[in-house]
């Protein structure tokens, strides 16, 4: 979980473009970004197998 000062700076417009920090929207996290989505790895896989996110099933083969 990223520190409330972290997710604070994050959102601030930086002086480049470049030096922009997405994070994901539920826990904060910044590695591992699906920009797609707007979640990170964790965020989405919890969110996936339980259904929430349209669209998305869990493969099997």
């Amino acid at each position: 979980m990223a520190t409330e000062a972290q997710i604070a700076k994050s959102k601030k417009k930086p002086k480049f473009s470049s030096r922009k920090t997405r994070r994901c929207f539920r826990c904060g996290r910044k590695r591992g970004y699906m920009r797609a989505f707007d979640l990170c790895r964790i965020c989405f896989r919890e969110l996936a197998s339980r259904g929430e996110i349209p669209g998305i099933t869990k493969s099997s083969w």
